[in-house]
């Protein structure tokens, strides 16, 4: 058995670092259930096995410095933590991708860790999976990594502007007021990772350029790192066309999630055949990402297997009674 103390610091409020009713002291004990806590006054104590109290005592002291940059903790971002480091040892645990106003970004699952291994090993990457899993936003992180560090020398974001149920030819303004909202998302992470004076000037320069999908027909990409987000929501044709817009010294990640399609009428997805046309290709990956990896609040996860288990029994409902019309069709032809 080991014991360790850990001493909170001045500067840190014991309530923004437990939480309301010490529910993120609690989801401490319960992720480590082999390590006994004791918290008096402004001191945590842990009593436990020596390599799972070491663990413990990393995680609080990370707990401890997002708590002294004014970051809010929950019991959901602390299990998920938990799980990270239960799945791997710590030579394993996932590197920083950046550091942003005192935030490490870093992969919170076992799923994200190799989509980001994916990104940094491949030119071309596809992350497909649900909300919530950090497709975009970890794409995003290594994207303003390259930009910061040199390895290319700008950044190119890019979707669709489809609507979901409503036409752009009705909403107000120009039309850069009217595709705005579509590229909003992209604007808010890269503002989340970067500073607020640096990046209108990097967007000035042609640095950074965040522009509707259609924008990019007839273009070469070099020295670039280029992101697709919202895939599932492009044309055959329009994936495509994206693909090879490809030039040297570029990366390519593609997000999307195959169960939001928004596609009007019979046009097909771009994103449903991609690895079928693409499978089998060097240096070009597909990463699946499941509610395993959601990063949100643990109660998305659970709300996108209700929704595959719905799908999968509606799946059988309908094959069930296709099968029940055949039988009767070809009864009735006797």
């Amino acid at each position: 058995m080991d014991a360790k103390r850990i001493d909170i610091p001045r500067g840190v409020d014991p309530v923004v670092l437990f939480g309301t009713s010490d529910r993120v002291l609690r989801a401490l004990e319960n992720g480590f259930p082999q390590v006994r806590f004791t918290l008096l006054g402004r001191t945590l104590s842990m009593i436990g096995p020596e390599g799972i109290v070491d663990m413990t005592a990393q995680l609080v002291e990370e707990l401890i410095e997002l708590a002294r940059d004014g970051h809010s903790l929950d019991a959901d971002g602390v299990e998920q933590a938990i799980a990270l480091l239960m799945t791997a040892s710590s030579t394993e645990r996932p590197q920083e991708i950046l550091r942003s106003r005192g935030r490490s970004i870093r992969p919170q699952s076992a799923g994200q860790k190799a989509y980001v291994e994916a990104i940094q090993r491949s030119t071309v990457v596809f992350g497909l999976g649900p909300a919530g899993t950090g497709k975009t936003y970890l794409a995003m992180a290594q994207a303003v990594s390259s930009l910061l560090s040199g390895q290319v020398r700008r950044i190119v974001l890019t979707r669709p502007a489809v609507e979901a149920g409503e036409n752009l030819g009705f909403l107000p303004g120009t039309l850069t007021d009217k595709i705005d909202p579509y590229l909003r998302p992209l604007y808010d992470a890269l503002g989340d990772m970067m500073d607020p004076d640096a990046l209108p000037k990097l967007m000035a320069s042609g640095a950074v350029e965040v522009a509707p999908l259609a924008y990019m027909r007839g273009r070469t990409l070099n020295d670039s790192f280029i992101i697709l987000d919202e895939a599932q929501n492009t044309t055959l044709a329009q994936m495509k066309m994206f693909l090879t817009r490809l030039g040297f010294n570029s990366k390519v990640v593609v997000t999307g999630d195959a169960s939001q399609i928004d596609l009007a009428g019979e046009r097909s997805s771009g994103l449903l055949v991609i690895e079928d046309i693409l499978s089998g290709i060097d240096d070009i990956e597909f990463c699946h990402l499941t509610s395993a990896d959601v990063v949100r609040h643990r109660l998305v996860g659970q709300i996108i297997d209700a929704y595959e288990r719905w799908d999968e029994s509606m799946a059988s409902l309908k094959a069930r009674r296709d099968r029940s019309l055949h039988t009767r069709t070809r009864n009735n032809g006797r």
